[in-house]
Formats: structure tokens, sequence, C-alpha cells
């Protein structure tokens, strides 16, 4: 799917410096590519993996495989959400939201690895669909969410590095692609 435009980088003040820590590692000028590429990486380094592996955790208290990737797939939705509200400059201020709290309800190691897996690609997929739409004007809308200042472009290069810094703790400390 052709974009219209490129999604380059944001600039300070269209995002909470927290998330500096997701956006700085992603290589690359064009969240677009970065977005469509980092798919293919995290599903092929999950494939092959049986249910069994993905339920381990590398310490106590620490998600197992299968939550990570639940997580994953949830920031990404609640991302691409800020980003289509501000997109369609609506002013609503939106709220943060507590991975502790979902974590527990997610339930996701009763569900197969194969399923979260697909689950991911169809986010995804209508995250990029929905990337793929916006024009710089959209990309450009400064909005708030969890009392800080974002952008569209902005929500998709966080939704990128999001994704690097968990699939990099997926090989760290779970040993997953070693």
């Amino acid at each position: 799917m052709p974009a219209l435009i490129r999604i380059e980088r944001p600039a300070a003040g269209e995002f909470n410096p927290y998330f500096s820590r997701y956006i700085d590692p992603v290589t690359g000028d064009d969240a677009l590519d970065v977005l469509a590429g980092q798919i293919r990486d995290t599903t092929a380094l999950l494939g092959g993996l049986s249910d069994a592996r993905a339920l381990h955790r590398y310490a106590p208290g620490k998600w197992s495989v299968k939550e990570t990737l639940t997580h994953v797939t949830d920031v990404e939705r609640v991302f691409a959400y800020r980003a289509l509200t501000f997109a369609r400059k609506d002013p609503t201020v939106l709220p943060g939201f507590d991975e502790g709290v979902w974590a527990p309800e997610m339930r996701s190691d009763a569900r197969p690895l194969a399923d979260l897996v697909d689950e991911l690609k169809a986010v995804r997929a209508a995250t990029l669909a929905l990337f793929h739409g916006l024009d710089a004007d959209a990309l450009a809308f400064v909005g708030t969410a969890n009392a800080s200042p974002l952008t569209p472009r902005a929500a998709a290069w966080i939704i990128a590095g999001h994704e690097l810094h968990h699939r990099r703790i997926l090989q760290e400390r779970y040993g997953l692609g070693a």
C-alpha cells in the first residue's frame, strides 16, 4: 500500500521525553518502513516457538513470552487509537493506562501462541493502514494523552520503538533467537 508521505522522526515537544527511550534506538528515517519491516522480524523470532516455551518467564514475577507479546499488541492498539484521535483533530484529552492493571486480565498464557502472533500481525496491518492514509497535516496535530503532548507522527515512532524494545528483551532475557 503506497503511503501518501513518509513519517519522519518527531521533534521535541511532540511527545513526552520519556518515550525517547523507545524512539531513539529505532533506525531508519520513515516510521512506515520500520513498522512494515519489523513485524517480520518479531514474528520470525517467535516462529517455531512451542506453547510450552512461550510460557517461560526469565525471572519470578516477570511476564511470560505470551504476556509480553500481548502487551506489545495492547500498547500498539492504544497508540494507534491516540494517533487516530489526534489525526482527526479531536482535542479530547486521552487518559493513560496502567499496564500493571491490564496484565492480569490479558489471560495470554491460556491462548495458543499462534493466535497471539496472528493478532499482533492483524493489529500491525490495521496500524499500517491507518498511517498510510494520513497526510502531513494530520501527522502534526498535537493532542494530549496521559497529560503529555502527542502527535500521530510520534505515536508511529513510539509503536515501532516499543516493539523493538520488547523484541530485544525477548532475545536477551528470554534467550529467543539464540
